[in-house]
């Protein structure tokens, strides 16, 4: 399996380069360290500045605290007389509106996934006050680049707090087997639920309304962490927004062909395949409007697609032929190909095969991208056009703004994303297991369990049509099987953008998910206007 596939990180590379990591800035964690001499115990950092933002026209002054916070060996529950007992330092970046009464001002908590993923993509590309400029759908050029005022900050509807996840951006991890400690899906929702719960005490923002906003794996996280917030820590959100949703792994379109006998994730990407080849013009016959063409492509992959599939080697030829001649006309790959794959078609092949005739690989994150495929004559794509596009326009904004903004990590190195799929420990016990389960990790019990036991909260989708990594569709089949009361349904909303993953590299979509997602906040902040 090719190691950027586990990567469910917004517009970064597939896998990080080795030059970014900071030997000095992380102790390594292993069996060694048992009798290594313990490293000095972390300590809080915090430092502030003010500016201001404009949205819509609105000017807003805002104090700006980048700084972290400690878990300690305490916090996780560990042995205080170990001085080699495993500890996080996790760095944030918080907005806070001047002159705002905490109890009457939303806090927001916004985090990208991976695993292995910093926040540097929500927060310079979608609301952070700055923003970097990049183009739509093409590479960017090299800098200097654009960093703008972000008309479109949600600074108008939210105070925001940025976290880095351990091992991510400037947060470290330290001490013996701390690795076990932070990098793993129970680890990690374990980590943020402690960070919280510090900084509403740290700043005073119990009694906020709370939201969690999280991308990407940062939905998975989201899952786990409303759980564990609302049911070990009685804090009750608000809402949840998630941005390009994974929560069960076996709809990944990504590797299915390493899960034969589930073909739930081939009938999900399918519409997904029919946007990309809307959109590069490889329809047959072509629609003019893409969304009622999407609503005729879901209804067959729900339809006669998973049907067919599900009959396996029973399937007749002659229905198997005609399945593949309506796989040609959604998705302009030709009707021996469907043939040959068996009517199933993975991201990686469909990314590499769409523009064959040019020799050029779709983008994986935003399919809207293309760029030469490395390997004309390779079976999958071997690198993602829209992460090569942008991510240096990101990685570089954000370490130019921390430093010379916000004064912060002058002699440290910043990692925009860590390889930590090498070491993620993808078990995960949902509510009401006894144990974590063995499989593809499935976080959809801890979204109902959140939802059933907090009946007010809110969820909101937001989901890109050309988004390969984790399909629209997959989203919202994952709602719709929540296993809670049909009434809760009324709770979730959901919002989609002609964009990719990172919804927010397209302009107009930016501007759609900000009001959206202000909108949704004024609407279950229960404050009194």
């Amino acid at each position: 399996m090719k190691a950027w596939h586990w990567m469910l990180v917004a517009g970064v590379f597939a896998a990080a380069s080795p030059g970014w990591a900071d030997p000095s800035a992380e102790q390594k964690p292993g069996k060694d360290q048992q009798h290594a001499e313990a490293p000095p115990p972390f300590k809080p950092q915090q430092q502030e500045t003010e500016g201001s933002v404009t949205v819509e026209g609105q000017r807003i002054a805002y104090r700006a605290v980048a700084g972290t916070l400690v878990l300690t060996p305490e916090d996780l529950g560990e042995n205080q007389e170990d001085k080699n007992a495993p500890s996080a330092s996790m760095f944030y970046v918080a907005y806070f509106k001047k002159d705002a009464a905490a109890e009457h001002r939303p806090l927001t908590f916004l985090y990208n996934g991976g695993p292995g993923s910093s926040t540097v993509w929500l927060h310079m590309g979608a609301f952070g006050p700055r923003r970097v400029v990049t183009e739509d759908d093409r590479h960017t050029p090299p800098a200097p680049y654009q960093v703008v005022n972000n008309d479109d900050s949600l600074l108008d509807a939210s105070d925001l707090v940025f976290v880095d996840a351990p091992g991510t951006g400037f947060s470290r991890i330290q001490g013996k087997d701390a690795d076990k400690a932070f990098y793993g899906v129970d680890p990690d929702g374990k980590a943020f639920a402690l960070f919280i719960t510090k900084f509403l005490s740290q700043y005073g923002r119990w009694n906020s309304p709370k939201y969690l906003f999280g991308e990407s794996y940062g939905t998975t996280r989201s899952a786990v962490l409303a759980n564990l917030l609302g049911n070990e820590a009685a804090v009750d959100l608000n809402g949840v927004i998630l941005l390009s949703q994974i929560l069960s792994f076996d709809n990944s379109a990504d590797d299915p062909q390493f899960n034969p006998g589930v073909d739930q994730a081939y009938v999900l990407a399918l519409p997904t395949y029919a946007a990309t080849a809307w959109y590069h013009d490889k329809l047959p016959n072509k629609p003019a409007q893409l969304e009622p063409f999407l609503e005729d492509v879901e209804n067959f992959a729900l339809g006669a697609y998973a049907q067919a599939l599900a009959q396996g080697s029973a399937l007749p030829a002659a229905q198997k032929q005609a399945i593949a001649e309506k796989l040609h006309a959604y998705t302009g790959l030709p009707v021996d190909y469907w043939v040959k794959a068996d009517l199933r078609v993975n991201g990686g092949q469909f990314e590499h095969e769409l523009l064959y005739d040019t020799s050029d690989t779709t983008g994986r994150l935003d399919t809207r991208f293309s760029g030469p495929s490395l390997d004309p004559l390779s079976e999958e794509a071997e690198y993602d056009p829209q992460s090569a596009a942008i991510s240096s326009a990101y990685v570089a904004a954000f370490n130019d703004y921390v430093r010379k903004t916000l004064h912060y990590g002058q002699d440290q190195t910043y990692k925009p994303v860590a390889e930590l799929w090498k070491t993620w420990d993808w078990k995960h016990q949902p509510p009401g297991a006894h144990y974590p389960r063995p499989g593809s990790v499935n976080v959809m019990p801890d979204l109902a369990a959140a939802m059933k036991q907090n009946p007010t909260l809110k969820v909101l989708l937001n989901a890109g049509y050309f988004d390969l990594a984790t399909p629209f569709f997959e989203g919202l089949y994952e709602m719709r099987h929540l296993p809670i009361p049909d009434a809760l349904q009324k709770n979730i909303e959901y919002a989609f953008y002609p964009s990719g993953h990172m919804v927010y590299a397209h302009a107009p979509s930016l501007k759609q998910l900000h009001d959206r997602v202000a909108r949704f906040i004024a609407d279950t902040d229960n404050l009194k206007n």
